[in-house]
């Protein structure tokens, strides 16, 4: 041919690619949502998804896990809908399926509720928990679980949380509120709250008031080697703790809690807490929740000696009389202790302390604010004002800051 060759080789279409399978396009699409969150957190995930389930039939089967498989609830009417939703897709789902949990509830892997209690009415709580109860049994892969303390668990919902098949996938229970009228005086093996542990979570807990003056004759030993964090407030004694005394937390490292040292074991178990699991503590925090009346209790003295590896100390009145290490050359790895207010019988204790603390770089107190700098040098000098500078003159010849409640070390 004129002006050059001619092949037929070169005209044959290739052949056409064969189709990804659908976990390819899963992870792909996965990593895309994540990068996506990464890079803009402000950007709407649920919205995100339902772009690609729109795109076409097959991206639908595909997008539609993703996007059951984040799930946060913002108020009571998305859960309400949600549940009808899971409930109605079950009663569809019959026996000759080859997988045995219907969707979208088998796609469910995290349950979000910790921003619920922005919008929740106290006359609402009994049906979130009535929800909960019948949405809990439909999501059997559900791997992480966000409550919010506004809504304390029935025994009912308890019991459908802990007796759901694939029970054992829940690898992370945050937020949760334990009610001790659970407590049973014959064995910590008939709280729901201990029964659901005895599977082994990862957990957060917010604890609640009430007090019990027996301990349990049978104990359950849980196993929870993934707790960093606890928050055990105005709680002297429950199931809870009895089985948290019988149970190895490696990696506790944070410690909220109420003090009871003048109530004896077994009618309150948080000094003997201290005693067994203190050693692995980096921060502890004693606090007691203000109620009419608020009655205060006294901290152990011991705290060196049973948490000697605090970095952060946070003490409630009365303040207690610390008590040196047994070996008076130990050297303490604390950073910062915290007060509510200068207390000048307290400073004598930290000025004993003081050798054993090289490692001190701040003192807070907590309770207190700096006054601005538009006040008389008078009024800056007096009153508790007053004792704050003369802590910051004294403390600031040892190199350590004197914080107040803003964490701030100047006015």
């Amino acid at each position: 041919m004129l002006g050059g060759s001619f092949s037929y080789h070169s005209c044959q279409r290739r052949p056409p690619l064969k189709p990804l399978p659908s976990e390819i396009w899963s992870e792909i699409f996965s990593f895309a949502l994540s990068e996506t969150l990464a890079t803009n957190p402000s950007v709407d995930r649920p919205r995100l998804c339902m772009s690609l389930v729109m795109v076409c039939k097959s991206f639908k089967d595909v997008a539609l896990p993703l996007l059951y498989a984040n799930v946060k609830f913002r108020t009571v009417s998305c859960l309400d809908s949600f549940t009808a939703c899971l409930y109605a897709a079950d009663q569809k789902w019959d026996s000759i399926r080859r997988i045995p949990y219907s969707t979208p509830g088998r796609w469910v892997q995290i349950l979000d509720l910790s921003e619920l209690a922005d919008t929740l009415d106290s006359r609402q709580v009994y049906t979130v928990d009535m929800l909960l109860t019948k949405l809990f049994p439909l999501v059997p892969f559900m791997t992480k679980l966000c409550l919010t303390p506004a809504v304390p668990l029935s025994r009912r919902a308890l019991s459908s949380l802990t007796n759901r098949d694939g029970n054992s996938s829940l690898k992370a229970l945050g937020g949760i509120c334990y009610d001790v009228s659970f407590h049973s005086p014959v064995a910590t093996g008939d709280d729901p709250f201990v029964r659901l542990l005895q599977r082994g979570f990862d957990s957060d807990f917010d604890s609640f008031p009430d007090s019990l003056l027996q301990e349990p004759a049978s104990m359950v030993k849980l196993y929870l080697p993934k707790l960093h964090s606890l928050t055990i407030l105005s709680m002297p004694t429950s199931s809870l703790l009895v089985s948290l005394l019988n149970t190895g937390l490696p990696r506790l490292r944070a410690l909220s809690i109420t003090p009871y040292d003048d109530i004896p074991y077994p009618a309150s178990c948080t000094s003997r807490f201290l005693d067994v699991h203190g050693q692995s503590l980096c921060t502890l925090s004693f606090f007691t929740p203000k109620s009419w009346p608020t009655q205060l209790h006294p901290s152990p003295s011991t705290l060196f000696h049973t948490c000697p590896n605090l970095r952060h100390l946070s003490l409630e009145y009365p303040l207690p009389e610390l008590a040196l290490p047994d070996s008076t050359s130990t050297a303490l790895p604390l950073q910062i202790i915290s007060i509510p207010r200068p207390d000048m019988g307290f400073w004598r204790v930290l000025e004993r302390l003081l050798p054993c603390l090289p490692a001190l770089r701040a003192v807070r107190i907590r309770d207190v604010r700096w006054l601005g700098p538009g006040l008389s040098n008078r009024a800056q000098e007096t009153g508790v004002q007053g004792e704050l500078q003369d802590w910051r003159r004294r403390l600031g010849r040892r190199g350590i800051r004197v914080l107040d409640a803003d964490w701030q070390d100047t006015p």
